[in-house]
This record gives C-alpha cells, sequence and structure tokens, in this order.
C-alpha cells in the first residue's frame, strides 16, 4: 500500500490500489499515479485514514475533480458500494510550475480542479470515470486480484489524464528541481533532523530554505522533517513485529520515548502501542 496508508493489511482487504509511472514528458512534474478500486456492496462502510505526504494530488472522482494541497492533519476518506478515484500525485515542489503562484495558498484545502484547468478537466474527469468503469466490477470483495482488463483501463485512464496535464505543461523549474531533490533528501536520510543540517547540504540560509519550501511545498522543511518520523513510526509500529520504543524514539531523533508518544497520538489519534495491537476486520 505505501507508506502513508495507515492499517495497510485491512486496507488491503478493502480495496485494490495500482500505481503507475508518468511518461518522460511529465516525470519531472509528476511521481506517480495512483488508482484505488473497491467493490463493499452489501457491506458498511470503510473509513481509510491516510497520514499524508509534502505532495499536491490531483484527484478525479465520480463526485468530481479536486486538487488537493498539502494536508497537515489525517486524512480520512470513507468508501461505500463500489467505485474507483484516479490520482495524480505530484512530486513535491512539482505542482508550483502548473499553479504559477505560492504553494501555500493551497495548505489543508481542496479546491475545484476547473479553477486551473477550465471546463476541460470534466470532460477529463467523465472519460476517466468511464474508462475505469468496467475494472470495478472485476474488485471481488475489494481484496480480490487485479481483473484482467485493469491493465488497458489504467492506461486509457493515465492517457486522458497526461493529456490533461500536457495541455498546460509548463517548462521545468530548477527551483522545483531542487525542492524535489531536498525532500528526498529528507525521507531518505533519518539521521537528517533539523533545518540547520539541511540548510548546510543545501548552500542557502535557513530562512531562504523556509521560503523556498513555504513557496513551492506549502510546508515547513521542519513539518517534512516530522512528518517523515511519523511515517516511519506508523510503518514500524503497523509492522506486526514486536517494537523497542524507547530505541525507536532514538532512531527517529526524538528526546525520549515520551516524545515519540507525544507527537504520535496527537497526530494519529491514537498511542504508539495502541495503533501496533492487531486489528480485526
Amino acid at each position: 500500500m505505501g507508506r502513508g496508508v495507515l492499517r495497510p493489511d485491512l486496507a488491503a482487504s478493502r480495496f485494490r490500489l495500482s500505481r503507475h509511472a508518468p511518461s518522460e514528458a511529465l516525470a519531472p512534474f509528476v511521481e506517480y499515479y495512483w488508482i484505488p478500486r473497491w467493490d463493499l456492496r452489501g457491506e458498511p462502510p470503510y473509513e481509510q485514514m491516510i497520514l499524508p505526504h509534502p505532495n499536491v494530488h490531483l484527484v478525479f472522482e465520480a463526485s468530481g475533480a479536486g486538487i488537493f494541497g498539502v494536508d497537515r492533519r489525517l486524512f480520512t476518506r470513507s468508501l461505500s458500494g463500489a467505485g474507483l478515484a484516479f490520482g495524480v500525485r505530484f512530486v513535491a515542489g512539482g505542482f508550483r510550475p502548473f499553479w504559477q503562484a505560492p504553494i501555500s495558498q493551497l495548505t489543508d484545502r481542496v479546491i475545484p480542479a476547473a479553477r486551473l484547468f477550465g471546463p476541460r478537466v470534466e470532460k477529463t474527469r467523465q472519460a476517466i470515470m468511464c474508462a475505469g468503469a468496467s475494472g470495478v466490477s472485476g474488485v471481488s470483495g475489494a481484496s480480490g486480484a487485479p481483473g484482467d482488463s485493469d491493465g488497458e483501463d489504467d492506461g486509457r485512464m493515465i492517457g486522458y489524464a497526461e493529456s490533461l496535464l500536457c495541455s498546460i505543461l509548463p517548462e521545468r523549474d530548477p527551483l522545483a528541481e531542487q525542492v524535489a531533490s531536498l525532500v528526498s533528501r529528507i525521507t531518505a536520510d533519518p539521521g537528517l533532523r533539523r533545518v540547520d543540517q539541511l540548510s548546510a547540504a543545501a548552500g542557502i540560509t535557513a530562512r531562504s530554505l523556509q521560503r523556498l519550501f513555504a513557496d513551492y511545498v506549502g510546508v515547513s522543511p521542519k513539518w517534512v522533517m516530522r512528518r517523515a518520523r511519523l511515517h516511519e513510526a506508523a510503518e514500524r509500529a503497523g509492522g506486526g513485529e514486536p517494537v523497542d520504543w524507547a530505541a525507536l524514539a532514538a532512531d527517529l531523533g526524538y528526546a525520549d520515548q515520551a516524545h515519540l508518544t507525544r507527537d504520535f497520538t496527537v497526530t494519529l489519534g491514537v498511542s504508539p502501542a495502541r495503533y501496533a495491537a492487531p486489528t480485526t476486520s
């Protein structure tokens, strides 16, 4: 399921998720496309919690198409009946060249995609939903194997989305690519725990780094570091193995176990120990 999808074992029994890389032309801007399918007819609705990453998303759903800025809170989506969605996850900083304004304008907000793409976005949404409809009926209780037509359907949906994105494709932005590299460095290096460390690595002042992240990512570098630690903690807590919480706190750069517990509980709504407890479907 990937980091950020909380309780992934339970999630896998409720919906199927596929991911696809973008074309070469869009690779500087788009990290991947994500397509969840579910069939919960005859079952109660299912609420999936997501611990968001520092990425902007363009999402097509039956209800409409929206641009989702970075959400600093826990994100919850209720799934019921049968359906699918199609999402575009932009590289951290990669939506800024499309938006042409500070990404902090979108933080904790969802806006209609027509604000950027105009009326064409609704035709794209309809085409995507139609192309993916056959795959929904192939989801067996949301936990079955992918249907035979999934690959073909996904390819058509990706084609419609890429056509829309390429209709306003911006020039590559060196600053956006620098920001993407810095965010990747944060998530890949658990030893990178302070903004001044990142500032030194980037060769710019801490104040300039703060402004750059507000403009291109929508959140501060400190927030990105904290969120990366929580993603790691949630993954370890949900891994099914006993966790040495004090050692994990030290590994993630917390002052002590109490700080990890407080940060985890405030953000996810449950303590690490409770999150790690076995769940039932």
